[in-house]
């Protein structure tokens, strides 16, 4: 599949939404920063992890590159879904979801993640460590509902995988703008 280089590369707003959107809601799981954080949270969960990262798929598809159309649509609407989630439970407009449902919601990314890890074997290895990363954080999550310590161990992974986010993000803007590469990313 030819990518479309005539339409500039979303991928660094993309990966910078999920980077700090998934840095400061693990800084609240690990437990670095308390629970009554998530105020801040949720609304740039919203706005830069959901809607940036949804236009940023929508760019991608304008490019023809399905994966990053199909992983940036995809964990747009999940911080969309999230966020949404949490701020219609604080206002009171649905009841509270038991930490089953909270699991198999966990799971099932966890599930979706996994597959797209495989895809990502064809993208620069940062990418890959984001997807490989992002797996073990749905799954450890899901059992983290019924593990405290497991939580917070999921909060530290969380943190290693927005970082690596940030660097991929960093070294997709940085590289095209220097015309060269500055931050190397595994290229394929």
């Amino acid at each position: 599949m030819e990518i479309n280089e005539d339409v500039a590369n979303p991928a660094p707003l993309g990966l910078g939404g999920f980077a700090l959107s998934t840095f400061i809601l693990n800084l609240v799981n690990s437990g670095l920063v308390e629970s009554g954080s998530l105020g801040i949270v949720m609304p740039m969960a919203l706005a830069y992890g959901g809607l940036a990262q949804l236009l940023a798929g929508m760019w991608e598809f304008r490019r023809n590159n399905i994966f990053g159309a199909t992983a940036f649509s995809s964990f747009g609407a999940f911080w969309i879904g999230l966020a949404s989630f949490e701020i219609l439970s604080w206002a009171g407009i649905i009841t509270n979801v038991p930490r089953e449902g909270l699991a198999i919601m966990l799971i099932a990314w966890g599930i979706f993640t996994l597959y797209a890890t495989i895809a990502s074997l064809r993208e620069p290895k940062a990418i890959t460590w984001i997807f490989i990363t992002l797996t073990i954080l749905f799954f450890l999550l899901a059992w983290g509902e019924f593990n405290s310590t497991v939580a917070t161990i999921a909060g530290y992974e969380g943190l290693l995988c927005a970082l690596i986010a940030w660097y991929s993000s960093a070294g997709v803007l940085i590289n095209s703008m220097f015309g060269r590469t500055v931050l190397p990313l595994g290229e394929r």
